[in-house]
């Protein structure tokens, strides 16, 4: 904290409604979601991996989804001063989430 604007995760690829601004001027937030189709497994086509897990042995190639995208991140105010956070955000652009639009970008 304190010293880098962001620190972000990803691993679950849902995003986390946990963004902040730590002590230290650090923006944190703990998943910033996926990038691609969530009516997949992690943006591929949902029937390999499927089959995979319950036979428990590979078959075809992951192949992507090619549903609605969804974009998920994060957006993040820095001073340009110290590098540090002013503000942070959760973006979701498209898809099915909800869509979320930092009030800070400009229009």
């Amino acid at each position: 904290d304190g010293r880098v604007s962001l620190v972000v995760g990803t691993h679950t690829h849902v995003p986390t409604a946990d963004h902040q601004i730590l002590p230290g001027g650090t923006a944190y937030m703990t998943d910033a979601g996926m990038c691609g189709c969530y009516d997949s497994v992690l943006g591929m086509d949902k029937e390999e991996p499927v089959n995979r897990f319950q036979r428990k042995i590979p078959g075809n190639r992951f192949t992507p989804a090619t549903g609605d995208a969804t974009i998920s991140g994060v957006a993040v105010e820095t001073d340009d001063r110290t590098g540090l956070a002013l503000r942070v955000a959760p973006v979701r652009i498209g898809g099915h989430l909800e869509p979320v639009l930092p009030d800070f970008w400009a229009a």
